[in-house]
Parts: structure tokens; C-alpha cells; sequence
């Protein structure tokens, strides 16, 4: 038996949850029996500080059949080929997590077992040097992927670094064109059924938007998951204790990085993400460790440009949360939960909701299969994010302060903790499901911090270790000649 088709679909807040969502289901959704509907108030602020992406941005602009100079021209937006990682592993080192991939598999085996075999020989030098995105990210330069297998660039891949208000107004504008009604209103109540499921929401003016599925993009505060649907929060602070930022932009410098930087200082670490127009700063920090007025003296002390504004503090908990759906309610963004922006994770998440949630769109049933089945795969992504990022804590050596020392001995999430047995025996790195990360992405982070197996796969052994070491050498002569012919990033 079939339900009927939902006709209209609420969301409940802008910024850029809300636009992302509202471009997409003007586009996808809206047929022509389906209204949809966006209601937000000029006079709640949005965070708004999120300026750095990973490499699926990409594909979710594509989707919406964005045009990509259009997009940085109206965003401000620059190419990021990575983040670099400075005093990480310990004071003085600095790494890059790169996008895309390594080196060259060999007879099917990941090639960071080749170099892992390898690596004391001459010429073999460190992993970095056979990314192609590290390589031209440290010389300043970019070029997009190429097509052609033989060249280095085919390994490469990128993101973007924007201004997210930006990016939120210019999916206004395709969304109101594509149909999307925009309705300017502080919301003062919620109305409910017998079931619990959101009817309607209340408006000041004594105006009601009701609607049959609603999006809840209302940022931290929950509206309607947490407080209509009184969906609980899973709190993950105990592995992840960063609980503050202090944000500031700063001039544009020269020349224009092609990277994220995420430095690490007393308790917690420092973002720097250029813009065309601008430089973002900010300073996520553990509160348990520190103060506000110590922190923002540390980021302030740390820039490498005047600031144009006035340092914003932000407060938060790492977690999600226990559903992403209830209901008719499905959350995205920080209505659903927030892990902290050390990987860039936090547009993506809004992205990967809403393409699951279209994948699983309902009817006015709202079928208690579907929805369990959205809840699991967003419940095994946040999972997944989660991990990768405490492993930048978990991998460090340092034990100079309080707070690298609680991070560097904490007990880990089951999860990651077989993970990381698994890597320290012979380099072994399991994917599960849809997991974000990739296996270079995960040896990447594991090498740069100094976590180096105590061995490596013996399948390796059946290669000619002369032979893979020349074309180990001639890989990363090929990398280091072709990033000095790219054009700069900036």
C-alpha cells in the first residue's frame, strides 16, 4: 500500500543549511505539486564562520548545475588542494593531508605498502612527495584533475575555500528562481498532532506556515528535533573536549595558498583559510584548559594580516544528535549535530543528509523503515567523521600541556581503537560502508603525525623491490618537476 506524495516541505531556518537544502529540493523536488517553503529572520544571526569544504562540494554543486567560476566569483571562493597540519605530532612538524591519491597502486596493492617497504632507501624520500596535491600545494601552484591516467594530476583532487554567507545568498537567488518561497518571520511556536509529527509553525504577526515535512535548520538551538520532537543529544565531548572558537577575518595575503592550515597551540589549534577578499582566522580551543581572553591573545598574536573585525566567540559540544530524523522531522546542519571543523566536515554533513534524505524520501506515511534507515547511515557517518578526528589527537606525541596530554592518553572509541592496531601492526586501513575518508587519507594523517607501522604487508614481498623502488623515484622526480610548471593558485 502506498501513501500519498508529500506536497509541502517546510524548512525551518536559513544560512547555509538551509539555502543548500532549499536549492536542492527546488530543483529535485519541486514538480509542481510540491511547494517549498523557507522560513528564517533577518534578526537570528547564523554562524556563519564555516569557510572550508572537501572534495564532494563539488559534486553537490554539479548537481545543482552550478557553474564553477560563477560559484567563486560570487562567493569569493580559491582551489584547496588539502589542509596542512602544523605541531601535530610534535612542536616543529608540519604535514599535509592531501585530497586524492598517492603514488600508483602496484599489482593491486596500495602503494603506501610499497613505500612503507621501501622507505629507508635512498631517493625513496617521505610520503608527502608522491601526492601531487602536497606537491603543488607547498609550491603555491594548482591545476585540476586530468583525465589522462599517465599524469600526476590524475591523483589529484580538490575542494573549495568560500565565504559561507556568500554561498548561502547565491543559493538563495537559484532557489527563489527554482520556486522556493521565502517567508521572513521569527517563529514562536510549534504545533504538533496526536502523533507528535510538526503540523504547523507559528509565526509572530499571528502567522502559521504549515507544511507535511519539515527541515530543521535552525542551527544549534534544535527547534524543532531537540525541543518539538525531544530528541536527545549524544554527548562526544569526552573524546572531543574543544568546546569554544574565536573567529576573525583578516586582509588577504600574499601569495594565495591553495590549503587550509590548522596550527596547534596550548589547548586546542587555529584555522587560516584564504579567500579572494579575505583571510578566515579562528581559534577553537578546550574551555576545561583555557579562557577566553587567553585564547583570543593567542589568536590575535598568531595572524599574519590586520584584522577587518571584531573577534566573534562561539560556544558548542561536540556530538549529534540521537536521531537525525523523528517523525517528520529531519534535521540538518548543527540542528543534528556538530563535530568540530578540523576536517571541513561541517558543509559536507548538510550535503550528505540531504542527498540521503532524497534517497529516501517519503510519503505521508513516513514509513518507520525509511526513517530507521536514515537514521543508521547518518548515525554511521557522524561515527565514522568522529573518529577521523579525534585520530589528530590521539596520534599526537606531545605531552608539553594539560590539554595534549589528556587528548594524548584518553581512552578511545572502540572503533577507532582497532582501527588504529590494525594500522600500527603491518599498515592495514579498512574502509566500512560509505565512510568518508579514504585510505589515503587516513595513512595521510597516521604518517604525518609519526605513527609508522611496525611492519607492512608481506604480499609486497612478491614485487621486485628494485624495480618498485625506481618507480618509486620516478614518481616523485615527475611530481616535483610538473608542480613547478602548474599555474599559481592565486
Amino acid at each position: 500500500m502506498s501513501g500519498t506524495p508529500i506536497g509541502r516541505v517546510v524548512i525551518v531556518g536559513g544560512g547555509t543549511a538551509g539555502w543548500m537544502a532549499a536549492a536542492a529540493a527546488s530543483r529535485f523536488l519541486n514538480d509542481g505539486q510540491r511547494t517549498i517553503t523557507l522560513v528564517e529572520s533577518e534578526a537570528i544571526g547564523t554562524v556563519g564562520v564555516g569557510e572550508a569544504t572537501i572534495p564532494p562540494i563539488r559534486g553537490f554543486n554539479a548537481r545543482l548545475g552550478i557553474d564553477e567560476a560563477d560559484f567563486l566569483r560570487a562567493t569569493g571562493g580559491t582551489p584547496k588542494l588539502g589542509i596542512e597540519f602544523v605541531d601535530w605530532g610534535a612542536r616543529g612538524e608540519r604535514y599535509m593531508h592531501p585530497f586524492g591519491t598517492p603514488g600508483r597502486d602496484i599489482e593491486g596493492l596500495n602503494f603506501h605498502q610499497l613505500w612503507l617497504k621501501l622507505r629507508e632507501r635512498p631517493g625513496i624520500g617521505d610520503f608527502e612527495g608522491y601526492a601531487m596535491a602536497a606537491v603543488a600545494a607547498r609550491a603555491g601552484r594548482f591545476a585540476p584533475p586530468s583525465p589522462d591516467p599517465r599524469s600526476p594530476l590524475s591523483g589529484v583532487d580538490y575542494a573549495y575555500h568560500f565565504d559561507a554567507g556568500l554561498y548561502a545568498a547565491f543559493l538563495r537567488r537559484r532557489a527563489e528562481e527554482q520556486g522556493t518561497v521565502r517567508v521572513e518571520g521569527r517563529i514562536t511556536g510549534v504545533e504538533q498532532d496526536e502523533r507528535g509529527h510538526v503540523t504547523a509553525v507559528r509565526l509572530e504577526g499571528d502567522r502559521r506556515i504549515a507544511g507535511d515535512l519539515f527541515l530543521d535548520c535552525s542551527g544549534f538551538r534544535s527547534l524543532l528535533l531537540g525541543e518539538a520532537m525531544g530528541v536527545g543529544f549524544e554527548d562526544w565531548s569526552h573524546w572531543l573536549p574543544c568546546d569554544r572558537a574565536i573567529a576573525v577575518p583578516t586582509e588577504r595575503t600574499q601569495p594565495l595558498l591553495p590549503y587550509t592550515r590548522a596550527t596547534a597551540h596550548d589547548a586546542g589549534w587555529q584555522w587560516r583559510i584564504p579567500l579572494q577578499h579575505r583571510t578566515g582566522n579562528g581559534h577553537v580551543y578546550a574551555s576545561a584548559f583555557t579562557d577566553d581572553d587567553s585564547a583570543e591573545r593567542i589568536l590575535l598574536a598568531n595572524l599574519d594580516a590586520a584584522p577587518t573585525a571584531t573577534p566573534r566567540r562561539l560556544s558548542f559540544t561536540a556530538g549529534r544528535r540521537r536521531q537525525s530524523w523523528a517523525g517528520n522531522v529531519v534535521a540538518l546542519g548543527l540542528a543534528g549535530g556538530f563535530l568540530e571543523p578540523l576536517e571541513s566536515t561541517s558543509i559536507h554533513l548538510i550535503q550528505e543528509g540531504i542527498a540521503k534524505l532524497f534517497a529516501l524520501f517519503p510519503d505521508d506515511r513516513f514509513s518507520p523503515v525509511v526513517r530507521d534507515e536514515y537514521n543508521r547511515l547518518m548515525a554511521d557517518h557522524y561515527t565514522a567523521i568522529r573518529d577521523f578526528i579525534i585520530l589528530h589527537y590521539a596520534a599526537t606525541r606531545r605531552r608539553d600541556t594539560p590539554f595534549w596530554r589528556h587528548v594524548g592518553t584518553m581512552a578511545l572509541p572502540e572503533t577507532l581503537a582497532r582501527k588504529l592496531a590494525l594500522f600500527a601492526e603491518k599498515g592495514r586501513i579498512f574502509r566500512y560502508d560509505d565512510e568518508l575518508f579514504t585510505v589515503p587519507s587516513w595513512v595521510a594523517v597516521l604518517l604525518g603525525q609519526g605513527i609508522v607501522p611496525t611492519g607492512y604487508d608481506p604480499i609486497v614481498d612478491a614485487l621486485d623491490a628494485d624495480r618498485v623502488a625506481e618507480a618509486l623515484r620516478h614518481m616523485r622526480r615527475q611530481n616535483a618537476t610538473l608542480a613547478q610548471q602548474l599555474p599559481p593558485a592565486g
